[in-house]
C-alpha cells in the first residue's frame, strides 16, 4: 500500500523548494562589478617579476600585443604574443569552469557561455570584480546584435564559478589579466578574444555534423583558419547574419 504523505510535510517541502529557488534566482541577478577580492597592487607586486622573467625567457616582453583564444570542449584558454608582424604562442591555461553546452549564447539567462569573435578594451577591465579579477568580453557584439541575441556581464574571471562566463582559477586569471592590461596600457586598442566550441578541424566538425550549429561553426572556422595560416588575428565584421574576415 502506498504511503500517504502528510499535508504539513508537503507544505514544508514546498516552502523549502521555493526558498531555494528564490536564493538561486537572486544569485543569478548579482552584478559582476561589486567590490571584489583582489588587491591589484598586491597582485602586481607578487606576480609581475615572474611574468616578466618568463616572457623574457621566451623572447617576448610584457606590453606586447596580446591575442586570446578559447576552446570550450578542450577547456583551454590560450595567450598569443605579437613578435614582429606575427603572433607566437605564449601559454595556455585550463578553463576551470564554463556553463552551458557547445553552441552560442542566444539570450539573457540561458546559461550559455558565448562563442564568436570579441574585443576587450581598457574600459572592459574590472580589477574590482567580486570574482577576483575580470574583463568583459563585449557580448553581444555586432554579429550577436544583428540576430537579436541578448546577455550581459559575460566575462573571463577568477573564482572558478561560471554563470555564462569563462571562469579561471585566481592564479591563472592574474596572469591573463596582467598580460591584457599591459598590452592595452602600451597602445593596443583592443585585445581580440576568439571563442570556439572546439579546435576547428574538419575531423572535429565531422564529429558534430548533426548539430544545429554546424553552419555557424563553419563560419567561425573561416576566422580560425585565417589565423592559423597567417598568425595574425583577422579583422572581423558582421554582415547578413555572418562573420566576415579580412587580413
Amino acid at each position: 500500500m502506498a504511503k500517504i504523505i502528510s499535508r504539513p510535510l508537503l507544505w514544508a517541502v514546498g516552502t523549502a523548494f521555493f526558498v531555494m529557488l528564490a536564493v538561486f534566482a537572486t544569485y543569478l541577478l548579482l552584478p559582476y562589478d561589486l567590490p571584489g577580492s583582489a588587491n591589484l597592487t598586491k597582485v602586481k607586486d607578487e606576480r609581475l617579476p615572474a611574468l616578466r622573467a618568463d616572457l623574457t625567457f621566451k623572447g617576448m616582453s610584457l606590453g606586447s600585443h596580446v591575442f586570446l583564444r578559447v576552446f570550450k570542449e578542450e577547456s583551454r584558454l590560450e595567450a598569443w604574443i605579437r613578435s614582429g608582424k606575427t603572433y607566437q604562442p605564449y601559454k595556455s591555461w585550463e578553463i576551470c569552469k564554463y556553463s552551458g553546452d557547445l553552441g552560442p549564447k542566444l539570450k539573457e539567462g540561458d546559461g550559455q557561455s558565448p562563442e564568436g569573435f570579441y574585443n576587450v578594451s581598457a574600459r572592459q577591465l574590472n580589477p574590482n570584480s567580486r570574482y577576483h579579477l575580470s574583463f568583459n568580453l563585449g557580448f553581444p557584439n555586432a554579429f550577436d546584435q544583428s540576430l537579436d541575441r541578448t546577455g550581459s556581464y559575460l566575462m573571463v574571471h577568477g573564482n572558478c564559478l561560471s554563470i555564462g562566463c569563462y571562469a579561471m582559477t585566481n592564479q591563472h586569471i592574474e596572469e591573463i589579466y596582467l598580460l591584457v592590461e599591459a598590452a592595452l596600457q602600451n597602445g593596443q586598442g583592443t585585445v581580440p578574444v576568439h571563442i570556439f566550441p572546439f579546435e576547428m578541424t574538419e575531423e572535429n566538425l565531422s564529429k558534430h555534423a548533426n548539430s544545429n550549429w554546424l553552419n555557424f561553426w563553419r563560419n567561425l572556422k573561416q576566422g580560425y583558419d585565417l589565423f592559423e595560416e597567417n598568425r595574425i588575428p583577422p579583422a572581423v565584421s558582421a554582415q547578413e547574419g555572418e562573420y566576415q574576415f579580412t587580413i
